[in-house]
């Protein structure tokens, strides 16, 4: 934990960001930190201005979401490295989306890495650092009460246009999207319970290669030892439009450090 991290009081540290009390009921800050974490955190690192790139692109991509009427918990910006979000209940459950065989499902069906799915396959896995995070089916999910049948069903509608949205998003700037995970929360709004998008969508949780020459541009580099990690995650953000190029330069410089004000949202045309 960050020694100089008081000041608001953490709700939760995870391995790639801290949630804050937010300044109002029933919101949260949340702040992106440069850590890096792999193999259910075997591996660890530090990849500068990480935290920065992936505030920014995933507060473009939830701002794209919610134009589509894709529900999420993002409300707005606050700095470099926060967020302001809508406090949910997170279900326990990492659901991951497949374009393409990659990682895990190609080591755990030898399918060739790279391979086109003949469909979108949907996979979930409990959220559980201790057993790390295994593989579950939606018969286990209903059995343990981790979901109810009717959430299981938004969830799974909401990934299915998520992946269509974003694959079409990021073809567009010439980049493929493999996989991807998001997590959901349960949100009361209006007296009515809502499954909302949670979480983040960065290259920290999405496989992503170069439409042309299929090179990495994703946290694999970090993973297999490739070397160029904040190369990659700004490459995204460039191609997105979400950072100038001297922007990016002085964000990798930068830290934001938790607990300080909050700056003022850039009022600059993106």
């Amino acid at each position: 934990m960050h020694m100089n991290m008081p000041r608001r009081s953490i709700i939760y540290e995870g391995k790639a960001k801290v949630m804050f009390e937010g300044p109002e009921p029933g919101t949260h800050i949340m702040h992106f930190k440069d850590d890096a974490t792999a193999f259910n955190n075997q591996k660890r690192g530090l990849i500068t201005g990480k935290g920065v790139l992936n505030n920014r692109i995933s507060e473009y991509i939830m701002n794209r979401l919610g134009e589509m009427s894709i529900p999420t918990h993002f409300i707005r910006s606050i700095n470099m490295r926060e967020q302001l979000v809508k406090a949910v209940d997170i279900i326990p459950l990492e659901v991951i989306i497949r374009n393409v065989a990659a990682g895990s499902l190609s080591k755990r069906l030898g399918i060739d890495e790279g391979k086109p799915l003949p469909r979108t396959i949907i996979e979930f896995c409990y959220k559980s650092d201790a057993l790390g995070d295994p593989i579950v089916s939606e018969d286990h999910i209903i059995s343990f009460g981790w979901a109810h049948i009717f959430e299981l069903e938004e969830m799974k509608g909401l990934a299915y246009r998520v992946n269509d949205y974003l694959s079409g998003l990021f073809m567009g700037v010439g980049i493929r999207l493999v996989d991807f995970k998001i997590e959901f929360g349960r949100l009361v709004e209006n007296d009515e319970l809502r499954i909302v998008v949670a979480d983040e969508i960065s290259p920290d949780s999405c496989r992503l290669w170069d439409a042309k020459t299929n090179e990495k541009m994703d946290k694999d580099r970090f993973r297999r030892d490739m070397g160029g990690v904040e190369e990659a995650y700004r490459e995204v953000a460039r191609r997105l439009g979400v950072l100038e190029e001297s922007e990016q330069q002085r964000a990798s410089l930068r830290a934001v450090t938790p607990g300080s004000p909050p700056r003022k949202p850039s009022t600059k045309k993106k």
